[in-house]
């Protein structure tokens, strides 16, 4: 690896979403940094493989081998962004197994590569608010958050407006409005049924989904306008959609202070057990084997919430046998994941004359409006959120209506009906019971014990699911749609690709991992600013909260180092 000699400033595990952020970040305020990744190396526009193929270019048509898949992507498959087009960006699961509780159904969607799941997100991209960093001091679950929304706004502010998010502003006060680039077009079912929600619910707002594409281009990143293509996941030379490729890293690199090594798994933070500061990172190196050491003044660990909490346990010391950084002994624990389901789909008549051009990389979100000011959850006391949209069928549907001739070919060619599809994403309630350990009697490929996953919803997340298919066909019936199917169970942990939690933050050191800085309360120079670091979930998609705490805790890590803190 060439790094064994070398005193960083920092290193970083994981180049993913929040790991170029603390990259850009660390470099950018003068540290010299190691950015270690344990998947092979992708370049930004010539190692996208599959960008620019059409199906017929493809060995399977685009559909994949299902005889592979079975094989090696059991789990993998399963994700709604996986195919022959994007399998490369996902992980192997033959080759990268991990392991689950009995009676835990837990699916880890997981992409091992430089730029991690950046590549493969789904871009939504929301702000949380002091209703989501108020909910566990509100209700009792888990432990009270050492932040409100005031300390993270700033922050905020400075990933959007570098990343490029698009939406449109709402005045909401469960959905803070952020520095947005003009917002994508609803299309005219959407814009009709935001008419009839709005008049007879108005605590009920239909908006079009904030998403890290690109309306406006970024000269100064090199970053063009969405195409309209919605191929994110094959990656995207445009650099349109955020990724750590086309955003964070160039801007790392610029500094000539990164140095980035792939193909490199860290097994564990090594500590001085004199002074309790990590001293550097071992890892093996997933090709040769061969074990290695990098040492540096500060740790941040960015490798996702799980493989987080896997290394942490994985650095067990005499000092701290269940785990690095764990005198709270809640290390691995109230780990969680959005309970989602499929509410509603409707069939939407009255709209045949009307149609759509491109391919919109965004749907249309319902943020929250239950259990705000009050309670009036039907046995829930968190919220619940809709994502989805309407679209029209297209040639595929020939797969499922019969017909024969010419007269059936050219109806393919015709747009089809009208459909609305919501999807509803519940607050996760933290859980002691939900919890990652070390299952030592299983290894991996680089000797390292197997993760553990327990998990299981509970009463409050059924209960939230069922209010949700109720009144997600209440708005589509009331809109003038035929609601065909809804349903009010959960699907397994980890399908709303949310997992987080395990290393939570907290005020008090006998309840929590991290502080209000992400920073470790038992190692003054490590840093979790992953979806690790999560004490709730709130019920929309974290990934921009990540990416402005990891900002926020990378500001505080340079101020305490120049200050001899740390």
């Amino acid at each position: 690896m060439g790094a064994d000699s070398v005193q960083f400033d920092a290193i970083v595990v994981g180049s993913g979403i929040t790991g170029g952020w603390a990259a850009k970040e660390l470099t950018e305020a003068g540290l010299k940094v190691l950015m270690i990744e344990r998947g092979r190396k992708i370049e930004h526009q010539t190692d996208y493989e599959t960008e620019t193929k059409a199906p017929w270019d493809m060995p399977f048509r685009g559909v994949g081998d299902t005889e592979l898949y079975k094989r090696d992507y059991p789990v993998q498959m399963l994700n709604r962004h996986f195919n022959e087009f994007t399998q490369n960006h996902f992980v192997n699961d033959r080759e990268n197994p991990y392991s689950t509780e009995a009676g835990t159904d837990f699916t880890w969607f997981r992409s091992y590569q430089l730029g991690g799941r950046s590549l493969t997100w789904g871009r939504q991209s929301y702000r949380w608010s002091d209703y989501d960093f108020g909910a566990n001091a509100r209700d009792g679950h888990g432990t009270d958050w050492p932040i409100r929304y005031a300390d993270l706004a700033p922050w905020y502010d400075k990933v959007e407006e570098f990343i490029g998010v698009s939406g449109a502003a709402e005045g909401l006060p469960q959905l803070p409005d952020g520095r947005f680039q003009p917002p994508m077009a609803m299309n005219v079912v959407e814009k009709h049924i935001r008419e009839v929600v709005s008049a007879r619910w108005p605590e009920r707002r239909w908006t079009i989904g904030r998403t890290a594409n690109l309306t406006q281009g970024k000269d100064d990143q090199g970053r063009s306008p969405c195409q309209y293509r919605s191929i994110c996941a094959r990656g995207c030379s445009y650099g349109a959609y955020f990724s750590t490729q086309s955003s964070t890293l160039p801007a790392a690199v610029k500094t000539g202070r990164l140095t980035v090594v792939t193909d490199a798994v860290v097994e564990a933070v090594e500590v001085d057990q004199q002074t309790g500061r990590a001293t550097g990172v071992r890892y093996v190196e997933t090709k040769t084997k061969q074990r290695g050491r990098a040492t540096a003044r500060l740790v941040f660990l960015n490798a996702g919430a799980f493989n987080s909490v896997h290394v942490l346990l994985n650095s067990a010391t005499e000092r701290m046998p269940h785990g690095l950084a764990n005198s709270s002994g809640v290390l691995g624990t109230h780990i969680m994941d959005h309970a989602n389901t499929l509410s509603s789909i409707a069939l939407m008549p009255g709209f045949e004359e009307h149609t759509t051009f491109g391919n919109r990389p965004t749907g249309i979100i319902v943020p929250r409006y239950r259990n705000m000011d009050q309670l009036d959850g039907q046995g829930h006391t968190r919220g619940f959120s809709f994502q989805g949209g309407a679209f029209q069928s297209t040639w595929t549907r020939a797969k499922r209506e019969a017909g024969i001739g010419a007269d059936y070919k050219n109806r393919m060619r015709e747009p089809g009906m009208w459909r609305v599809v919501l999807v509803a994403f519940a607050d996760c309630v933290p859980r002691a019971s939900n919890r990652l350990t070390l299952d030592h009697s299983r290894t991996d490929a680089n000797g390292l014990p197997l993760l553990k996953v327990q998990f299981a919803f509970g009463k409050e997340e059924h209960a939230a699911l069922a209010q949700a298919k109720a009144e997600s066909a209440e708005m589509l019936t009331a809109a003038g749609g035929n609601v065909i199917m809804g349903f009010d169970t959960p699907g397994p942990g980890g399908t709303a690709i949310h997992e987080m939690g395990g290393a939570r933050m907290g005020s008090d050191p006998k309840s929590s991992v991290l502080n209000k800085w992400s920073q470790a309360h038992d190692v003054p120079n490590l840093f979790v600013t992953d979806g690790a670091q999560m004490s709730s979930s709130a019920c929309q998609n974290p990934s921009l909260t990540y990416m402005a705490l990891t900002a926020r805790a990378c500001d505080a890590a340079v101020k305490m180092l120049k200050e001899g803190a740390i």
